[in-house]
């Protein structure tokens, strides 16, 4: 990677909400690895709290989680700005993603179980679009 890329890595903050500890641990020390500054959070209302504090550029979220949602966390990040990229991970494959209220646009979705350069390679890719 070249100092530019990592400079425009760098930049670029994401906002991590992932119920499952070791996994989160895991996907957070990916992405920082590849650059990126990565807060994250257990819940999706922890992260929404956050949210209302800060821009982010990207809001990778795990769908089912306790509390909120991760489509629900979705569509209110979308409300706060609608410039926010938006990607979903889940262990279930056949989850269907209402998109109501997140613009019609498309959400991209990571099926666990991913490998990490994996998910480096399409929040790289999320994030040009």
């Amino acid at each position: 990677m070249s100092q530019s890329q990592s400079v425009e890595r760098h930049m670029q903050r994401i906002l991590l909400a992932e119920d499952d500890h070791s996994l989160r641990r895991f996907l957070v020390g990916a992405l920082e690895r590849a650059g990126y500054a990565v807060i994250a959070f257990a819940n999706g209302a922890e992260a929404y709290e956050r949210l209302k504090e800060e821009p982010f550029t990207l809001l990778l979220t795990d769908i089912v989680m306790p509390e909120m949602d991760g489509i629900e966390l979705a569509r209110r990040a979308s409300q706060l700005d609608p410039d926010i990229k938006i990607m979903f991970i889940t262990g279930f494959a056949a989850v269907t993603l209402n998109t109501e209220g997140t613009r019609e646009r498309a959400a991209t979705v990571l099926s666990k179980p991913f490998h990490l350069r994996q998910l480096v390679t399409e929040v790289d890719r999320v994030l040009a679009a």
